[in-house]
């Protein structure tokens, strides 16, 4: 197979032979291929399929109009519907612009072309194609879940996957670190779905949402008679979770006095109720969550170390959303399609510019905001596909962290990018350059010159 094969295809809608040679010229890492006419258009999809397409609407018989271009545009559509087609005009530019994005474009610019503008719409237009069509093979291939519940494609959120897979049957505590509506719960479930003890209680408290003077009693239990209205001697979550597991969430809310009871345990295995003397042997496993800084907490004498120490046995952090790359919409995805089933809605898919808002929001509440705008969205939507507008975002998305000069930025974008076709082809050398669309021996290169490894 020729280098140029390898390349993903541009297909470059334009009757202008000069802008043709310059976009030919810029595009190196493309395979362009062109079209002056919606004919040749039409023949050049069928053939290459290309996943991107820039589109003049400027084409002839009506060169000077935008009529030829609109007609060009929803019959590519028509036959290629998960084509990126950014459309170019410099008539009326404003009005185009929006006539094309309600037609299914997936971005607009104005002419005259200025080519690294375009690049960079070009280039986002071919990472979110390659985005969709890693979700839709992981979709096919079981939708993306590892331990059973978890849905991702992220490096990261897999290293997570795989320690818990390691530690499962491992007789320790574990520790889930993370922000608020990352899954903690759903982690510390996997430990638990994972293990030997599988066949017993799965118990869960929020340490956070129960008040300081219940919490003793909803963790160790109580004899009757222990205090006013403890008519019946009642059992805690731990020995609920007898021979099973015991889900700690928001663990660094739990009160000093208590912790030294919870410590207790943890040392003997040994509970005593509230208001009784008989020591109860007890086999339950301790899964805990924060997403407090414990050791900040410790220092400032709200947390005891020796309690952190049984508890962190292992500790495994779990990556912000925002942070695992392609899984804002491969879960977004997962819950278009689980509410579009449980409300009976008429939703099949996520609009291009749904897409592209989804990738570019930073998700400061993770996948629980992620699971309510989506919801919201397949209630608010119209049709069949749900667009940017439906999941009401707000305008902020995530910041790329300041770098020194040019140098630095594409250091830095080019390892994410090598380490995301590493990770998505297992470690193929060949099948991570066909991903980037450079050579063998250039990713070779590279791997070498910022001191990568497969």
């Amino acid at each position: 197979m020729t280098e140029e094969a390898k390349r993903p295809v541009l297909l470059v809608v334009e009757d202008d032979e000069g802008l043709q040679r310059q976009l030919k010229w810029a595009y190196e890492a493309y395979e362009v291929v062109f079209a002056s006419d919606r004919a040749a258009a039409l023949d050049q999809l069928r053939l290459h399929e290309p996943a991107v397409v820039t589109l003049d609407l400027g084409l002839p018989p009506d060169p000077d109009g935008t009529a030829e271009g609109f007609a060009t545009l929803v019959e590519m559509l028509r036959i290629k519907p998960d084509t990126k087609i950014i459309v170019a005009s410099g008539h009326g530019a404003r009005e185009s612009a929006l006539k094309a994005i309600s037609l299914g474009a997936y971005d607009f610019y104005r002419k005259p072309v200025d080519i690294d503008e375009l690049g960079l719409i070009v280039a986002r237009a071919f990472h979110l194609n390659e985005i969709e069509n890693e979700n839709r093979r992981l979709e096919a291939g079981g939708g993306g879940e590892v331990l059973g519940s978890i849905i991702t494609s992220d490096p990261e959120m897999l290293k997570v996957a795989r320690t818990i897979e390691r530690v499962a049957n491992a007789n320790v505590s574990v520790m889930l670190l993370g922000a608020s509506g990352t899954g903690k719960e759903l982690l510390a479930r996997a430990v638990h779905d994972k293990s030997d003890r599988k066949d017993s209680a799965f118990v869960a408290i929020n340490c956070a949402a129960i008040p300081e003077n219940l919490l003793e009693a909803e963790l160790f239990g109580y004899e009757r008679g222990a205090f006013t209205g403890a008519v019946k001697s009642n059992i805690g979550k731990i020995e609920m979770a007898q021979g099973g597991t015991l889900f700690l969430d928001e663990v660094g809310d739990i009160p000093l006095p208590l912790q030294v009871k919870l410590l207790r345990f943890l040392q003997e295995r040994v509970i005593e109720r509230i208001g009784g003397r008989q020591a109860i042997a007890v086999d339950t496993r301790i899964v805990c969550a924060t997403h407090q800084n414990l050791e900040a907490m410790i220092a400032d004498g709200r947390f005891r170390e020796d309690l952190y120490y049984r508890l962190a046995e292992i500790v495994v952090k779990i990556p912000a959303l925002g942070e695992r790359a392609g899984d804002a919409v491969l879960l977004a995805r997962h819950f278009a399609n689980r509410f579009a089933r449980e409300m009976d809605s008429r939703v099949q898919t996520l609009a291009p510019d749904a897409v592209a808002a989804i990738d570019a929001y930073a998700w400061p509440g993770n996948v629980r905001e992620l699971e309510n705008r989506i919801k919201r969205a397949v209630i608010m939507a119209d049709g069949k596909s749900i667009g940017a507008t439906d999941l009401d975002l707000p305008g902020t998305v995530m910041e790329e962290p300041d770098a020194i000069n040019l140098r630095a930025v594409r250091e830095v974008a080019d390892r994410r990018a090598i380490r995301q076709a590493l990770s998505r082809t297992e470690n193929n050398i060949s099948g991570a350059a066909k991903l980037l669309g450079i050579s063998r021996p250039t990713l070779y290169d590279l791997l070498k010159q910022y001191r990568l490894q497969a």
